[in-house]
């Protein structure tokens, strides 16, 4: 079953744009969203397991991770009451994000999506903080913190792999 990270991956993909169809204030929202974040761990975990890493299923595991996240953003943003600042913050770090990946469109010749630790703790840190977010900022603001840490230690990941690779 070597496909199978990729098929729980492409699951992933798809609850991701099933959380457009669902009421945010409903019991199939979030339990997609539950089902969309153990897919993001488990599929990682078993293709380490089963042995079959593939910069595809990585690729895909990336696009995956996009995917959720702005379906969630669109569902979850417009009812979320957060401050100016913290959309200005997360504003930054997507730029940051955005020049990580054109520098590497234009040095590499492609997009590279690092699966660091920051970006994953990041990740598991920012899945666990949203919901949370109805009730206080608390937790979305120590996500921004370590999400602007990770974009710039991703940009330092590129770099390093740009110049390995040019010599």
């Amino acid at each position: 079953m070597p496909q199978l990270p990729n098929i729980i991956t492409l699951l992933r993909i798809a609850g991701s744009f099933g959380l457009l169809l669902c009421n945010v204030t409903g019991v199939a929202f979030w339990l997609i969203y539950g089902l969309c974040g153990i897919s993001d761990i488990a599929d990682g975990w078993l293709a380490r397991k089963l042995k079959c890493v593939t910069k595809t299923g990585a690729l895909l595991d990336s696009m995956a991770d996009i995917c959720f996240v702005a379906c969630c953003a669109w569902k979850l943003l417009p009812i979320l009451d957060l401050p100016q600042w913290l959309w200005l913050w997360a504003g930054v770090i997507v730029v940051i994000k955005v020049v990580n990946q054109l520098s590497a469109l234009v040095l590499y010749g492609h997009c590279c999506f690092p699966h660091t630790t920051a970006n994953k703790v990041t990740g598991f840190l920012l899945f666990i903080a949203v919901p949370i977010s109805f009730f206080t900022i608390i937790p979305i603001t120590i996500v921004a913190a370590i999400a602007t840490f990770a974009a710039i230690h991703e940009g330092c990941v590129l770099a390093r792999a740009m110049t390995k690779a040019r010599f």
